[in-house]
């Protein structure tokens, strides 16, 4: 995960905890974390990033609606990140 953004991972993490949620979906969890409007200039190239580096899979729901769904890779990356964490920080 050290490759990708803060923005990257929080879009991750949102995909994981969802069931193949839709772009607009994972906008208005992530907006709601950030307490701000993310605009689409700034998602869609962030999630295709995700997708174009096989942690995440798009698909169509319908011809206007894509769903975004973790992968076994972005799983994985996800357990290696909270392990690392895990080292420097005890919950």
């Amino acid at each position: 995960m050290h490759d990708l953004t803060g923005f990257q991972r929080d879009l991750l993490y949102v995909i994981a905890g969802a069931d193949r949620p839709s772009g607009q979906t994972v906008k208005e969890e992530v907006e709601q974390y950030y307490s701000s409007e993310i605009n689409h200039g700034r998602l869609y190239p962030n999630l295709d990033t995700l997708v174009n580096k096989e942690l995440v899979e798009k698909g169509q729901l319908d011809r206007r609606t894509n769903y975004y769904a973790i992968t076994e890779d972005g799983l994985r990356r996800i357990d290696e990140r909270r392990d690392w964490e895990q080292q420097y920080v005890e919950v």
